[in-house]
């Protein structure tokens, strides 16, 4: 009488799964917010600090470094400290990304469009 409905309660399944997993990626986003990673450069002397989302939060300089005949290589002192938080912010960003949907039998290089 009902031939052929489990293909369809395999689609069903497959929409839930695809709903919880969407509400668990918007929840991932929020926290992502406030998850933060330090970059730093000059052997600590340039701290940045980011979310995982890249935003840049603060920056910390050690006050040592601030000779006026030295200008160019503070700021690439600083330059680098935000890149290595962004760089940062963006592997941990993937990894907590790749955690939500290891189940999903995605590949592992297979990014999410959002």
């Amino acid at each position: 009488m009902f031939k052929g409905l489990g293909q369809m309660g395999d689609m069903a399944k497959m929409l839930k799964s695809a709903q919880e997993l969407q509400t668990k990626v918007v929840a991932l986003q929020e926290q992502m917010n406030s998850m933060t990673v330090e970059g730093q450069s000059g052997a600590g002397l340039v701290k940045a600090v980011a979310t995982y989302k890249g935003e840049l939060k603060t920056l910390d300089i050690d006050p040592s470094i601030f000779n006026p005949d030295e200008k160019e290589v503070v700021e690439d002192l600083i330059l680098a400290a935000i890149k290595d938080a962004q760089q940062k912010a963006q592997v941990e960003s993937q990894a907590e990304m790749a955690k939500l949907t290891e189940g999903l039998g995605l590949p592992a290089d297979f990014k999410m469009p959002f």
